[in-house]
């Protein structure tokens, strides 16, 4: 019988709407053979995770999703960071912490500027984990009438091309790759096809980053095309880069996308994990 996985995957710890351990729980349900939790700048829930993975007998790869500045937009997962070695990360995680609170704090007082009456209190407040960012002030808004869905919420506010939007401090790609090494981690690229590259300059650009470190690329994702998915797989062996999949779950706060099989016909197969696991 063929195993599955899904190696992207956020909890309460960051954006998502469960627990790390409801998370693990529903991957059991749904028959996944493994999952990796890759909350966004943040490791809070991933000894939670590995508890209940343990408990219950499912595998799971102590992960993270770290925002990096470049544009239109980056994101490096880490898979296999040590536990034990978190410390060797903290200092970047602070700095992007301290960088989304400056910006949240930005926005809600545009946002106050603009008639919309939403508090820092009432966002953090949504915001269970230690990470609050534009997903929550976006449910803030959605709760309060001002937006009719989240997606509304950041087209009118919260987008690049938004009335409230204000850039935040990121690490560059370098040192994004660098902190996930340090932490004794395997750096890959996140969902390249938000890059909207043409496949030569998605080639340059692996290069360059594989010189920083790079050591994977997450051909297969939910938003993918047939088209997508091919391109980056040849251009994973072209550039002898480990592949990776996921769904980028975000439970109940990211519509339409479910763990394991994003918007229907994702399949992750465990054969990855083993090629991932050996480097």
């Amino acid at each position: 019988m063929d195993k599955f996985i899904d190696l992207h995957t956020h909890s309460i710890a960051s954006d998502g709407s469960m627990s790390s351990t409801e998370l693990v729980r529903h991957a059991k349900e749904k028959g996944l053979a493994a999952i990796a939790l890759t909350d966004h700048d943040t490791v809070d829930g991933v000894k939670e995770a590995l508890e209940e993975g343990k408990r219950i007998g499912l595998e799971v790869i102590p992960g993270i999703e770290i925002s990096v500045n470049y544009k239109p937009e980056m994101h490096i997962l880490g898979f296999f960071l040590n536990i034990n070695e978190y410390t060797n990360i903290k200092n970047e995680l602070g700095l992007i912490k301290q960088g989304r609170d400056e910006r949240n704090k930005k926005i809600i007082s545009k946002l106050n500027e603009l008639g919309v009456n939403i508090t820092e209190e009432e966002v953090k407040n949504v915001a269970t984990g230690d990470i609050t960012g534009r997903p929550h002030i976006a449910r803030v808004l959605l709760s309060k009438g001002y937006a009719k869905t989240m997606d509304d919420a950041f087209d009118k506010y919260l987008s690049k091309e938004g009335l409230a939007y204000f850039a935040r401090f990121e690490l560059k790609p370098i040192d994004g790759i660098k902190a996930i090494r340090n932490a004794g981690g395997i750096p890959v690229i996140a969902h390249p096809v938000f890059l909207r590259k043409s496949y030569d300059d998605m080639d340059k650009l692996l290069v360059e980053l594989k010189e920083y470190g790079l050591a994977g690329i997450e051909a297969i994702y939910s938003e993918n095309s047939k088209e997508d998915t091919g391109n980056l797989l040849r251009l994973a062996i072209k550039h002898q880069l480990l592949v990776t999949g996921g769904s980028d779950f975000h439970g109940t706060f990211k519509s339409g996308i479910d763990l394991g099989s994003g918007r229907g016909n994702l399949r992750v197969p465990y054969e990855l994990l083993e090629k991932l696991r050996k480097a």
